[in-house]
């Protein structure tokens, strides 16, 4: 694809599959976010230009980058809320508690996103390593890459035990 046929399609396509991402979630920042992305992958792939299939093929990025978007935020949410209901029955303080609960959350944040959806995907979810890089669409190689530098991380943050407690 061309730097024109590139622009072109920009212009002709954007305003459209950022209204579909917008309805399909609800906001403008995760439309113009997710738009931004679907385009970055078409440059970066190079895809070969067809006028009659360049919509499609944009809508269908479109469309998994927002699954990818919608699983990970799902996988995250659940992780959180498993994890208070954890602290909540604790036979601990209510503020060890709360402290534990603000150590859980740092050293997730310290995790790249591509790490903290693998590791939350095998840990939280049981998944298995080519079941993860069936669903994110990359290799077994990499997903095991990117679960070895998530437990380096929380290991190095010893602070809280988060392989064993999940």
């Amino acid at each position: 694809m061309t730097r024109e046929e590139f622009k072109y399609s920009y212009q002709t396509h954007a305003r459209a599959v950022r209204n579909y991402l917008y309805y399909r979630s609800g906001s403008t920042a995760v439309a113009d976010d997710i738009t931004q992305e679907t385009f970055v992958r078409v440059w970066e792939k190079q895809f070969e230009y067809d006028a009659e299939k360049t919509k499609s093929l944009l809508y269908k990025i479109a469309n998994q980058l927002f699954l990818d978007r919608v699983r990970k935020e799902k996988t995250e949410a659940a992780y959180t809320e498993e994890l208070v209901f954890k602290l909540k029955h604790n036979s601990e303080g209510d503020g060890e508690k709360e402290a534990m609960l603000r150590k859980c959350e740092r050293a997730l944040a310290g995790l790249s996103e591509n790490e903290r959806t693998v590791f939350l995907m095998s840990r939280k979810d049981g998944m298995k390593y080519g079941d993860i890089a069936e669903c994110l669409e990359i290799s077994v190689k990499a997903v095991e890459k990117r679960m070895g530098l998530a437990l380096k991380k929380l290991k190095d943050n010893q602070s809280w035990n988060v392989t064993t407690s999940i």
